[in-house]
């Protein structure tokens, strides 16, 4: 899909990709991104954070940059896991682009989708682009039926709490204008799986404007998912915190 607007010839986009043991999906992800943004004609970089994965992702990075170019491929590796929050940020710093794409480095998001956002922020000057799961075509596979009824229902109560005006408060396949995404996650207070959802609630709290793209979500294909009983708690501790302060 080539992504038709003289408007992109000043556009510069900027996909941020942190990491935690990917050795195996890194090099197919970074494969469909080329594929796809190079055939929409956009200009582009993808910075990949690794926060020390100890499978050798950042190896396998390395190798990509060889093959693909500095140019394409940015390395900005982290020593620990610190947080998505500060990956953000840490990508940022280094992002040349004015516009910042985060998507999840685990195949769940087929960056074929990438050019939709473009098409569609191109369109109506949207501050923000998610993809939603939950409106017109979006759906999830691969899930089992727990992990569909947590996901569902921690939309529902969100929506139903608070009201954002977006079908999908969770995901985490997003555009931003650059300097929207650094005012949101210097707003931020939560952590972890919550992140997402409290960005999109303080873009609503700065009259941010916000596009939705349906988007297949699949299960991760290689390694474990870091969803656990411990983000189910910090997710409900949030959406309280979040009901008595906006």
């Amino acid at each position: 899909m080539e992504v038709d607007s003289g408007l992109i010839k000043r556009d510069k986009y900027s996909i941020l990709l942190p990491t935690y043991n990917e050795r195996e999906n890194l090099p197919i992800i970074i494969w469909l991104i080329i594929k796809y943004l190079d055939e929409s004609g956009v200009d582009y970089e993808v910075i990949i954070i690794d926060d020390g994965s100890p499978d050798g992702t950042s190896e396998v990075a390395r190798q990509l940059q060889k093959l693909y170019g500095s140019s394409k491929i940015v390395l900005r590796p982290r020593e620990m896991k610190l947080g998505l929050g500060t990956a953000y940020i840490h990508g940022i710093q280094q992002a040349s682009g004015n516009f910042i794409i985060i998507m999840d480095a685990d195949l769940s998001h087929h960056p074929k989708f990438i050019p939709e956002f473009i098409k569609l922020q191109l369109k109506y000057d949207y501050d923000i682009v998610s993809g939603t799961r939950y409106k017109g075509s979006g759906g999830v596979y691969g899930w089992d039926f727990k992990r569909k009824l947590i996901s569902r229902g921690a939309n529902f109560l969100t929506q139903l709490m608070l009201r954002p005006g977006v079908s999908d408060l969770t995901g985490s396949f997003r555009l931003y204008k650059k300097e929207v995404l650094e005012k949101l996650i210097l707003s931020c207070v939560s952590k972890g799986y919550v992140f997402q959802m409290e960005m999109i609630i303080r873009a609503r709290q700065f009259d941010y404007s916000i596009g939705e793209v349906p988007i297949s979500f699949v299960d991760r294909v290689y390694g474990e998912s870091k969803l656990g009983g411990s983000e189910i708690v910090q997710f409900a501790k949030a959406l309280l915190y979040l009901f008595a302060t906006t």
